[in-house]
């Protein structure tokens, strides 16, 4: 094929190319390569360029050890959570919070809180203060004679029973 064949074919491509495309395509080609050269620009700006290869570094290495894998799971993982979710989910979840706030955040609680946390530290520095016991049936019977002993045992008995009685009271 002679040079100017070559020549003649390149013109008549790149007529045909000048020819097909419309309007709306020198457009939409212009704005893409517009915005290819706005990116290469931002390129030029040093802590940009040092993002986008840190971005990489790191993608290599999360693809590297499988946790791009990990990632692109726990997004998928939630957004399947987050369409499942449905607005009367959404509003219970809402009303069960404000319940348990509503319980829990009163200063009757937070007293009850405060009396058994001290009532632990006392107890505690009351057993290491006395040490260990003897040990043996002997010396368990000994303390079931005290009078105390009997009372907390009568005690947990009585809290036991009661708990019992709300729970299954509020279950049947």
């Amino acid at each position: 094929m002679s040079e100017t064949n070559a020549q003649a074919e390149i013109f008549q491509l790149a007529q045909a190319a000048r020819e097909s495309l419309t309007d709306s395509m020198v457009e939409r080609l212009s704005v893409t390569g517009a915005n290819a050269l706005e990116v290469v620009d931002r390129l030029n700006d040093e802590d940009t360029f040092d993002a986008v290869m840190s971005l990489i570094d790191k993608l290599t290495d999360m693809h590297r050890s499988g946790a791009l894998d990990t990632l692109f799971d726990t997004v998928a993982l939630l957004h399947g959570a987050r369409s499942a979710l449905t607005d009367s989910m959404i509003e219970r979840m809402f009303s069960f919070a404000e319940h348990m706030m509503s319980t829990l955040a009163n200063e009757e609680m937070a007293e009850m809180a405060h009396n058994a946390r001290r009532a632990m530290e006392e107890a505690g520095d009351e057993i290491a203060a006395e040490g260990a016991p003897s040990g043996g049936l002997m010396s368990t019977i000994s303390m079931l004679r005290k009078p105390e002993t009997q009372q907390a045992l009568q005690f947990m008995l009585a809290f036991a029973c009661k708990m019992k009685s709300r729970t299954v009271g509020e279950t049947n």
